[in-house]
């Protein structure tokens, strides 16, 4: 592995990684500063959690001046991940002095409009940034590096057309780096449009596989809730992640598990911004140990230590499962991901096992459930995936993957 200081970087990069404590670049780092560095276009997959900021953020602050317009631009897909970046940038640049903001929606957009007049670096969701190129509040004419953070969960949530109108607002004469966790078709089309002989630099995922275990519970969907509870009653382990498909069942199951006594709290796209802020501060600082949470936080958002993952409900795309468990087993620490599967998640969790046939999944045992409090009724809040149903043997996933579930 190379040492920093053979990455060609600047004297105040090199400052701010000496006084950040960072001793040997991660895998994405080693592969893509150089490129970066040198203006040359680069795709770069690796997991989140891989140092792919600090990549990236080498670039900009080597080649962004201070006070002399908008230099670079970086787009991210939540409100979360911008601010996120925009700490880590400010960190890197410490000696530098760079300005830089970040601009999303569910805030008011005057002191946006305010500030953008001072930036030299833009952190921006798209919709957002489409607002202020309509108002002709943002000037990109002076963009020389334009980035494009956590690209195949942009387009996943729909922003591409958004995204290759501010590509195309952009100048044509610019570096343009893409990182992602998978390189999708639609990132390679991108490429094919707007990059310039980009070089693909692709790092190892991050999960340590010998670290993880992966297990499910089959269980009938009035007991899930129940079932939830008591393991998380009876674990002890460091952060929990509980992971929800909707806000409404997210906000059903943290308002249930308070009521037993479960030290829980809910992140989702409905909080307003300064509540999924304090939410994320609250539980990085281990003030409550259980995270309950839509897929907003699967991605891009930098948490420690969590030691168990939990899919209360199971995605259907099984690159957001990937994502999910990707938050633990990580920095040679193990971890746990628990399935809890009803008769409406099986069609979910084979498609899971199909695309990932590596995957070794235990079933478990149902435990003797205690009773326990329910503050409201889930058939109120998460419509189908909560009603009871009849049978949950005999159909769904168990046919026919008999042995990769066991």
């Amino acid at each position: 592995m190379k040492s920093f200081n053979e990455l060609g970087l600047g004297s105040e990069i090199y400052q701010a990684i000496e006084k950040l404590g960072f001793k040997e670049p991660t895998q994405i780092q080693a592969g893509s500063i150089p490129k970066i560095m040198s203006g040359d276009d680069v795709i770069g997959e690796s997991a989140t959690g891989s140092g792919k900021t600090l990549a990236f953020g080498c670039g900009i602050i080597q080649h962004t001046m201070p006070k002399a317009g908008i230099q670079a631009l970086v787009l991210t897909p939540t409100r979360e991940l911008a601010e996120q970046v925009k700490g880590s940038l400010k960190e890197f640049s410490s000696f530098k002095n760079l300005r830089i903001m970040a601009v999303y929606g569910g805030v008011s957009i005057n002191p946006q409009i305010e500030g953008l007049t001072r930036a030299d670096v833009v952190v921006a969701t798209p919709g957002r940034l489409l607002d202020h190129l309509e108002r002709r509040t943002i000037d990109l004419s002076r963009v020389s590096i334009l980035v494009l953070d956590e690209a195949d969960r942009m387009f996943d949530m729909g922003f591409i057309d958004d995204v290759e109108r501010i590509i195309r607002a952009c100048p044509k004469k610019r570096q343009t780096l893409c990182f992602s966790a998978t390189i999708s078709p639609d990132i390679k089309r991108l490429a094919n449009r707007y990059m310039k002989e980009p070089n693909l630099v692709s790092a190892v995922k991050q999960v340590d596989p010998s670290k993880l275990s992966q297990c499910y519970y089959d269980v009938v969907p009035n007991k899930k809730l129940s079932l939830l509870t008591n393991l998380l009653e009876d674990e002890r382990s460091g952060l929990v992640m509980v992971f929800c498909n909707t806000r409404k069942t997210t906000d059903f199951v943290v308002k249930n598990l308070k009521a037993n006594r479960v030290s829980a709290i809910a992140i989702h796209g409905g909080l307003s911004q300064n509540k999924r802020e304090n939410t994320m501060d609250m539980f990085n600082n281990a003030k409550f140990g259980v995270l309950v949470c839509t897929d907003v936080a699967a991605r891009g958002l930098h948490i420690d230590n969590v030691s168990h993952v939990y899919n209360y409900e199971l995605p259907s795309d099984p690159k957001d499962y990937v994502h999910r468990i990707g938050r633990t087993a990580r920095a040679g620490e193990s971890g746990k991901v628990i399935n809890l599967l009803c008769s409406h998640d099986h069609d979910n969790f084979t498609r899971i096992l199909r695309e990932y046939d590596e995957f070794a999944v235990k079933k478990m045992q149902m435990p003797q459930l205690r009773k326990i409090v329910v503050k409201m009724q889930p058939q109120r809040i998460a419509g189908r995936s909560s009603r009871p149903m009849h049978g949950s043997r005999g159909s769904g996933p168990m046919h026919g993957n008999r042995r990769r579930w066991s």
